[in-house]
């Protein structure tokens, strides 16, 4: 994982709704208005999914929200779909996990890299309701377990 202070957004219920598996590294296409609003940390990436089309990865779902002082002869679309930048192999691997076996594909993050912005996504299968128990209770028993060594 990057730094916190290079970190752009982070989507928690993620690691609560799938089981997150494989990781990749994404560059974004974006339009100056969005760079900006990335920098004022104007992001939600609560509910959003990669989709895969001709061989394209494309995220969907994102709200990137414009600034206030943006251009008046510009008229944002916060919740556009955007293009992901990927090599030809990652997309094939994805292609495969998608296709074959099912799965979905979720951004986990958002951060800059070396002036960049950076979407990391991942391979990730659905939890069902009695797996969220699961780690409810798991997560549980961590903090209680915590508590008790404290003291």
């Amino acid at each position: 994982m990057t730094k916190t202070n290079t970190t752009i957004g982070l989507n928690k219920k993620a690691r609560f709704d799938y089981f997150l598996q494989d990781r990749f590294e994404a560059g974004l296409v974006l339009e100056g208005w969005e760079v900006k609003s990335l920098r004022a940390g104007r992001l939600q990436l609560r509910d959003t999914y990669v989709l895969l089309k001709n061989g394209e990865a494309w995220l969907l779902g994102a709200v990137i929200s414009p600034l206030e002082c943006a251009s008046s002869h510009i008229h944002p679309e916060s919740q556009r779909t955007r293009k992901l930048l990927l090599h030809r192999s990652e997309l094939n691997k994805l292609i495969g996990a998608v296709e074959r076996k099912g799965q979905s594909l979720v951004p986990t993050a958002m951060y800059w890299k070396k002036g960049k912005a950076k979407l990391e996504i991942a391979i990730a299968k659905g939890k069902k309701d009695y797996d969220k128990r699961d780690t409810e209770k798991d997560r549980d028993w961590q903090r209680e377990k915590e508590r008790l060594f404290k003291h």
